[in-house]
C-alpha cells in the first residue's frame, strides 16, 4: 500500500468516527475548516502555484 493510500484510508476512518461521535454539523466544520485555514496560511506565490496546478490537472 502506498503512502498516499495509508493516510487517504487514515482519514477515513477518523471522518467515520467524528461522524459517530460527534454532531453532523461539527464533522462538516472540521471537514470544510481544515483545507480552508491550510489554504489560508499560504502566502501569495504558493497560492498562485497551487491555483496554477489544480488547473493543469482539470485540463484547463
Amino acid at each position: 500500500m502506498s503512502r498516499n493510500t495509508k493516510i487517504v484510508v487514515g482519514g477515513v476512518a477518523v471522518g467515520l468516527i467524528l461522524l459517530i461521535w460527534l454532531p453532523w454539523w461539527v464533522s462538516f466544520l472540521i471537514v470544510v475548516g481544515v483545507p480552508t485555514a491550510a489554504y489560508l496560511t499560504l502566502d501569495p506565490s504558493q497560492r498562485r502555484r497551487l491555483r496554477r496546478v489544480a488547473g493543469k490537472e482539470i485540463g484547463r
